[in-house]
């Protein structure tokens, strides 16, 4: 299914959960944010799009605030995010979820207990009413009857719905997922995918999908960037992205070998690496 944007969400900003404003980060002297500019609107699913090593991950971090922007700022519910305290920085994340590229589950606990950890870490609450909201979140995600599982027993497609579980086991304001469909098969990719489009309306959550798979997340997103060389180059709706004009857009989304994004990484000429002496 397509949702698509009534609005553009840069019209509603005082709708918006995350305001990501001129962020530039590098590590040592590799740059890779050169002035990323983005909104994250309340209820709305926003994916961010781009090939590998194009920042979409560093991204995130800047958001859950593991990392500290060399100039900019992120914005979470109106706070800047890096100019907080720890103490204030650990609360504003008990309203973050987060779906790891690789699941991120305790291998040596079973599905239940991978649920239950946030919540037996950061609340009080009794084991019996613990037991009761494990239950309603595997629910959620269809895996009900397989709480007793170890991870190690887990397909590919059950870890990530069990992931996604503990993702939204705090009721969390905003899910940051990173690459939610790496290596999923076409069944558990759509089951996924669909999961996030439901659970984002049904629970009133604000959702950030980073990935480079174009087709999936052009089903469930409300709104899309594309990150190309440090900086946000085409935003708009799902409709208006298949569509799109932009030589790096279009080469994206329709998969296609030649364009601004080049196969060869750069390097010197060939015959000059392998010693031929030109003629």
């Amino acid at each position: 299914m397509t949702v698509e944007s009534k609005r553009n969400p840069a019209d509603q900003p005082g709708d918006n959960l995350v305001e990501v404003t001129d962020l530039h980060f590098s590590y040592e002297n590799n740059p890779v944010l050169k002035g990323v500019n983005l909104v994250i609107p309340r209820g709305k699913i926003v994916a961010i799009l781009g090939v590998s090593g194009c920042g979409k991950t560093t991204l995130l971090r800047q958001m859950g605030g593991q990392l500290q922007p060399s100039r900019g700022r992120v914005t979470f519910n109106g706070k800047v995010i890096h100019e907080l305290s720890n103490k204030a920085l650990y609360a504003m994340r008990r309203k973050m979820g987060m779906m790891f590229q690789v699941s991120g589950l305790f291998t040596d606990l079973s599905v239940f207990d991978n649920i239950a950890y946030p919540m037996r870490e950061h609340t009080d609450l009794p084991e019996d009413v613990i037991h009761d909201l494990v239950l309603m979140k595997l629910h959620a995600v269809g895996l009900r009857g397989a709480h007793d599982m170890q991870t190690g027993e887990l397909s590919g497609g059950m870890e990530r719905r069990v992931a996604l579980a503990r993702a939204i086991a705090l009721d969390p304001a905003l899910i940051m997922y990173d690459e939610p469909f790496a290596g999923l098969d076409p069944i558990s990719l759509n089951t996924v995918a669909n999961l996030i489009r439901r659970l984002n309306d049904t629970l009133g959550l604000t959702s950030v999908v980073v990935t480079y798979d174009v087709s999936e997340s052009l089903k469930v997103a409300d709104y899309v960037y594309f990150i190309h060389d440090g900086v946000v180059v085409a935003e708009g709706d799902a409709a208006t992205m298949q569509d799109a004009t932009d030589p790096f857009v279009h080469q994206f989304v329709h998969a296609e070998p030649d364009g601004p994004v080049a196969f060869q990484y750069p390097s010197r000429p060939f015959p000059d690496e392998l010693g031929i002496p030109s003629v």
